[in-house]
């Protein structure tokens, strides 16, 4: 949520936007966030504001930790190559931060140790004991994967604990012939943990004051909901083996990366001011006058208006000034897929399609709401190729190729009509200006495109291609007029297409812009030869990139089981059978129970799942993947007590281990109705 100021006052600001996660490569999915931070950025720079962009990869965790152990190397050897790939892609789309760290650094790890003791001195935190599989050898909790056997159903050995790579069967560790430690062997046993809760609740009635304040309207009252019950205490601890931030003073207690990821907000700024001979308490200390905003997508929205401002009160540090939410990205109008080649890579985009077409679309599209956003590519080839190269870049090749290759490549001045012009897009600049600062880029662009027609329109009735012979004098006039649009056009396009301003720049012998060099006029001239500055999109090449990805998702996707004869056959329905009657003892045999759903995320490469952790009792804690992403979004869920089936085999998943299900009803897709309970029921409740 920007504040609109006005431009006599220079202003401090610091950005971020949400920290990729370091286990796998950028796609078009994050440069949605990363575009719009970009742009607001470099527009409020060339207003002659101080902006700092700040970013970093966030490191930690245990799917960094298994990935590492997959491939044979360190944790800090993986987040090494991904933050070289991620620095590479951003700079390839003109993402330019003022500095992108890393969480995995020592001022992250210091300002983690800071809050826990700020939190700790305010007795913001407590202890409750979890029951977790142990190793009594190592003297450590132990994750399935570091629990190995003999496969109970091929009897395959040297198992995991939640899977068989040979039989691809799935069960619990206890199920193992045989199992043991991976590490030593040692056969693990149940036993109960300390983890370290931040008392949230603590803090309701700040946020409660801060949300509304701090957030758009739609995501404030949504969160508002939040506020009719008690706020439940923050897990923010996690143990051993685990890759991350030693918790002091708890021996084998790590932070939860949802602890240190948005500290290196924090960080990565502290490393910045170090570089540049500033403090961080100039900008971040609790009496702070700097506009602080976070740029990140509605999936996360829960973590940075409760959980983040929460921390950083508890420890005296300034909240941000805004959230800014953007919503998801679709292609073609549905959600990004990886079997039909549209989750799309960062660097497969790269491969195929200049980095500027998709920032101009981007830009048409981004208006400052969380709805999502399609990135329709007939749309895209459309918008790139009739308004930003026929309409925009074309004015430079009307004006710019006819004053050097038919007179002496030196403007003149504008005629009557031309100064009439040139006015009217210089009024319109203030406008456009409002809209940039409140993240309107959809109408910012709408505008600079009329600007761009207006020009066409007066270059067209003055039709200088046939009065090059009869009228050189009034034809360089009608050039000059159309360049001198065409460089206010490319200023106000510069924060959306920087690599085009600067060649604009170029073509007219010029510095880089800032904003109010829209209100100058170039007379008498000299312009260097023209370079095309942008080519049509080939849709051709827009296959072709599909294509490629479809081969990368192909090539990673283990084989798919073969379908039954009754699934195989094309156009065929199953029939739905009656369900047979069932003793009392069948049913009883089902354990279904009240949970209460305490963390859920979306699972970005999966159509229909979220990732569900729910709670029973306290400290019994189960994962289940359910497949209604297509119905509920994952923030909508978080806090619900609802019916599951408790006593499920586990299930391994591509995503990971199921255990148990969430009972739903309806028909599927956008017709699925989670079941709750009524109120006053607990959670860990039997159902009867």
């Amino acid at each position: 949520m920007t504040t609109l100021v006005k431009n006599s006052t220079k202003r401090q600001i610091v950005m971020t936007c949400a920290l990729p996660y370091a286990n796998g490569p950028i796609h078009l999915g994050h440069m949605i966030e990363h575009i719009e931070a970009d742009i607001y950025a470099r527009f409020q720079k060339m207003r002659g504001h101080e902006c700092i962009f700040i970013c970093a990869d966030d490191t930690h965790g245990t799917p960094i930790m298994i990935k590492a152990r997959e491939q044979g190397i360190t944790p800090e050897q993986l987040i090494a190559r991904s933050f070289d790939d991620h620095c590479k892609d951003f700079s390839d789309f003109n993402i330019q931060f003022d500095h992108y760290g890393s969480t995995n650094s020592d001022e992250n790890r210091q300002l983690c140790e800071l809050f826990y003791e700020r939190m700790s001195a305010g007795q913001h935190v407590h202890k409750k004991p979890i029951e977790q599989l142990y190793c009594e050898h190592d003297k450590m909790f132990l994750p399935d994967r570091f629990v190995k056997g003999t496969c109970p159903k091929c009897k395959t050995t040297d198992q995991y604990g939640d899977s068989c790579d040979s039989c691809g069967a799935t069960y619990s560790p206890q199920d193992l012939i045989g199992p043991g430690c991976s590490l030593c062997g040692t056969p693990p046993v149940k036993k109960s943990s300390d983890h370290i809760f931040f008392k949230l609740n603590s803090f309701k009635e700040y946020l409660k004051e801060w949300l509304p304040q701090h957030t758009s309207s739609e995501i404030s009252k949504k969160m508002m909901e939040w506020f009719n019950e008690d706020l439940r205490d923050w897990d923010i601890s996690r143990d051993e083996p685990y890759f991350g931030f030693a918790i002091p003073g708890e021996k084998g207690k790590y932070f939860y990366v949802w602890v240190d990821a948005p500290m290196g907000y924090v960080s990565s700024l502290d490393q910045w001011a170090k570089k540049n001979n500033r403090q961080l308490s100039e900008f971040w200390s609790a009496d702070s006058k700097t506009e602080i905003y976070h740029f990140i997508g509605k999936d996360i929205v829960y973590f940075h208006t409760l959980f983040w401002p929460a921390l950083l009160k508890s420890a005296g540090f300034k909240s941000p000034t805004g959230i800014n939410v953007h919503g998801h990205v679709m292609v073609n109008g549905e959600k990004m897929s990886k079997s039909k080649g549209t989750f799309i890579a960062a660097r497969v985009y790269l491969n195929h399609l200049d980095p500027q077409f998709l920032r101009y679309y981007y830009a048409t599209k981004i208006n400052g709401s969380i709805d999502d956003m399609d990135l329709n590519f007939d749309d895209f080839t459309s918008r790139v190729n009739s308004d930003l190269v026929g309409k925009i870049v074309n004015l430079a090749s009307r004006g710019a190729q006819m004053l050097s290759k038919k007179m002496d490549s030196t403007m003149s001045t504008p005629d009557e009509a031309g100064l009439k012009v040139l006015s009217q897009i210089d009024h319109h600049a203030e406008q456009i200006a409002k809209y940039y600062d409140v993240r309107d880029f959809a109408k910012a662009t709408t505008l600079i495109r009329e600007c761009a027609e207006i020009t066409n329109k007066y270059f067209d009735e003055k039709a200088p291609w046939k009065t090059l012979e009869t009228d050189p004098a009034g034809t360089k006039q009608v050039l000059t007029t159309t360049l001198n649009a065409f460089r206010k056009i490319a200023i106000f396009l510069q924060p959306v297409l920087p690599a085009m301003a600067q060649q604009v720049a170029t073509l007219l012998g010029e510095r880089s812009y800032v904003w109010n060099d829209h209100t100058a006029m170039l007379t008498n001239h000299k312009v260097n030869d023209y370079v095309h500055l942008a080519q049509r999109v080939d849709p051709e090449k827009i296959k072709s990139m599909i294509e490629e990805q479809k081969q990368i998702y192909a090539a990673v996707e283990k084989p798919k089981k073969p379908a039954t004869a009754a699934t195989s056959v094309k156009g065929a329905k199953a029939e739905t059978a009656a369900p047979t009657e069932i003793e009392f003892e069948d049913f009883a045999k089902i354990d279904l129970r009240i949970a209460q759903i305490i963390e859920a995320e979306e699972i970005k490469e999966a159509d229909k799942l979220l990732r569900l952790k729910v709670e029973l009792e306290s400290g019994n804690t189960k994962q289940i993947i359910a497949g209604i992403k297509s119905a509920y979004s994952a923030e909508k869920l978080l806090g619900r007590k609802v019916l599951i089936c408790a006593n499920l085999k586990p299930r391994k998943m591509k995503f990971g281990i199921s255990e148990g299900m969430v009972l739903a009803a309806g028909d599927g897709g956008t017709d699925l109705f989670v079941l709750s309970a009524d109120e006053g029921a607990k959670a860990g409740s039997k159902v009867k």
